[in-house]
């Protein structure tokens, strides 16, 4: 009964281009089905799409197979380490805002 998650890898495996980096876990709980995903960072893109687009359609998609099985499925994409959204040091910050 698993279907959710299969359901995710063979999306994802189909999007990005390390197929083998993709980790998918579930866990269930009193508050439904927590679906984390994990990709290479080079991947993190082709998961998200331009502004979060393809993330909202995969996660709609979810939400409609956890429908169908009468489960509330909720998806989490890890940010990989070093990620392009890594932290920034505030000397770093500043310089963004310079001239």
């Amino acid at each position: 009964m698993n279907a959710d998650k299969d359901f995710l890898e063979y999306v994802v495996k189909a999007l990005v281009e390390k197929p083998d980096k993709v980790k998918v876990d579930r866990k269930v709980d009193e508050m439904g089905v927590l679906i984390t995903l994990k990709v290479d960072p080079e991947d993190m893109g082709k998961i998200i799409g331009r502004n979060g687009n393809t993330a909202k359609a995969i996660r709609t998609l979810l939400r409609v197979v956890g429908l169908k099985n009468s489960a509330r499925v909720n998806l989490k994409i890890e940010e990989p380490e070093g990620g392009a959204r890594a932290p920034k040091s505030v000397d770093e910050a500043i310089e963004d805002f310079k001239i």
